[in-house]
């Protein structure tokens, strides 16, 4: 199994979803902690590069969890919480990419 390891402005993105999206949000990284290939591969996006980052969805795709998988470690690395709407969760995840 995976460790998961959160981005330190992490926090902040949790306190923006309300309670039961916050719910969803943990019950979804259990299943990616177990199986990280769970999400899809991010590449080139409007011109961000999110290669090596995968997505999820959660609360009726409403929500994107962006992660990368650190294989030879196993770790699983959150970097960006959030919705879709202009990209927001895409830009944090390119600005946030180690």
């Amino acid at each position: 199994m995976y460790a998961i390891k959160y981005h330190p402005l992490l926090e902040d993105d949790l306190k923006q979803l309300n309670n039961s999206i916050r719910i969803e949000v943990f019950k979804k990284l259990k299943k990616i902690q177990q199986s990280p290939e769970l999400g899809l591969p991010l590449g080139n996006k409007n011109s961000m590069n999110l290669t090596g980052l995968r997505k999820v969805y959660v609360a009726k795709k409403q929500v994107r969890i962006v992660y990368e998988v650190i294989d030879d470690i196993l770790v699983v690395h959150v970097i960006a919480i959030g919705k879709r709407e202009d990209m927001e969760v895409y830009k944090q995840a390119e600005q946030r990419k180690r």
